[in-house]
């Protein structure tokens, strides 16, 4: 057992795969709040910036960090298979908000809904696996996966892509989905559509 605390690496980032996990949950929060506060013409913006952090997120988790847990302690099989359906949801409740105009009637009430669902996602982890992370990774191993998960987030579509959410669906199907999402958004953003 180790009680290993969060550092931060030379670039000032955590090094510590569950503080730095911990912190895109917070992350997370917020840009739902924000987007939740926002009028209906300012709306598209920092929902924009919610999805593309949602996707990135799981899918770094699912290629990543299930996984390791998967290996490190003991049921760690069922709390990630646990994980894993509730992050399905998710992204096929996402998917639909995703096509969505953020002005629609029906956003605002999907939202809070999506919101909900991966609230209690993040309290899931936060209290069945990361916690277990930490108990069983040493600070090197628990440093090592922060690395992968930024490296994985880096190569992540920026959309929900249910359906792909194991590590081996992601890597079969992420490279390609990537492309067209991160090919997707610099179209939007060249035609000042990126909200």
């Amino acid at each position: 057992m180790t009680d290993a605390m969060p550092h931060m690496d030379e670039a000032g980032e955590n090094d510590d795969v569950v503080a730095l996990l911990t912190q895109q949950h917070n992350h997370i929060r917020d840009l739902f709040a924000e987007v939740e506060n926002a009028t209906a013409d300012d709306r598209a913006e920092p929902f924009r910036r919610l999805v593309r952090l949602l996707a990135v997120h799981e899918t770094a988790e699912e290629e990543v960090v299930h996984p390791a847990a998967g290996r490190l302690f003991q049921d760690g099989e069922r709390v990630v298979d646990d994980r894993l359906e509730e992050e399905r949801a998710a992204k096929e409740k996402l998917s639909r908000l995703d096509d969505m105009n953020p002005d629609d009637p029906e956003f605002l009430p999907a939202l809070r809904e999506l919101r909900a669902d991966v609230l209690q996602h993040a309290a899931s982890e936060e209290q069945y696996e990361f916690p277990r992370l930490r108990e069983n990774a040493g600070a090197q191993q628990l440093a090592m996966l922060a690395t992968a998960v930024r490296a994985a987030e880096a190569m992540a579509p920026t959309r929900p892509h249910p359906g792909a959410e194991t590590a081996a669906e992601n890597i079969a199907v992420g490279p390609m989905a990537a492309l067209v999402d991160r090919t997707r958004d610099a179209v939007r953003k060249a035609m000042g559509t990126d909200g």
